[in-house]
């Protein structure tokens, strides 16, 4: 259980593939921060795909095998961040159409009742100006649309909704609690000293807990 005075852990999802975007999140994130939040930003947080991939196949394996077994790390770290570690989340849902991998976190922190709000000053949908229901029915159908209003406005939904206890891993299903076991081991590497600049070290932890015993079976 989080103690009273620790900060409430928010994690931030949204779109990352291009500048503009990581900008975006980035000064999300920071908005958040600097109303008392801490966060999880993926890009920064977590694992560097590019820098991690490169050791990978450093390390004699082949690029579209590592590639996926470092996707499955990816999804781990965030998933066991989005359950574990975060108490809310704020997602971004602009783009021409939301971001795939957010959609998906979205509905994770729904289920589990955390509470989630939408920013979107993107006025691109694909429904007539809208964004779709079963998307944004998942925020009460608002959003807000100024960076400076993200803290207030989730400051006030956590406030209505309340923060839920810790999940009890043992309450979910089988794949769900492995992807947490391992995502908790990554991110506990990725705290150590040093780890964010130590790719080779990552790498490592990511090859051990991920990498398929028969290579081959991957590209057969």
């Amino acid at each position: 259980m989080k103690h009273s005075d620790e900060p409430i852990r928010v994690y931030c999802a949204g779109p990352l593939f291009n500048r503009s975007e990581r900008e975006e999140m980035t000064a999300i994130a920071n908005q958040l921060m600097e109303s008392g939040y801490t966060v999880y930003l993926p890009h920064r947080d977590g694992m560097e795909f590019r820098l991690i991939l490169d050791v990978l196949v450093e390390r004699n394996w082949d690029k579209p095998t590592a590639a996926q077994f470092l996707h499955e790390a990816i999804f781990a770290l965030d998933v066991y961040q989005l359950i574990i570690e975060c108490e809310a989340m704020v997602w971004n849902l602009n783009g021409r159409t939301p971001d795939e991998g957010a959609v998906s976190e979205a509905a994770m922190a729904w289920m589990l009742g955390k509470p989630l709000i939408a920013y979107q000053d993107d006025v691109r949908s694909l429904i007539q100006g809208r964004v779709n229901p079963l998307l944004v029915g998942m925020v009460n159908f608002e959003s807000v649309d100024e960076i400076e209003l993200i803290s207030n406005t989730l400051s006030e939904a956590i406030k209505n909704q309340g923060l839920k206890s810790p999940v009890s891993t043992d309450q979910l299903p089988p794949k769900v609690q492995q992807a947490i076991k391992a995502g908790h081991v990554l991110w506990e590497a990725l705290c150590s000293e040093g780890a964010q600049e130590d790719n080779e070290r990552i790498a490592a932890v990511v090859e051990e807990l991920f990498a398929p015993n028969d290579p081959s079976a991957i590209l057969a």
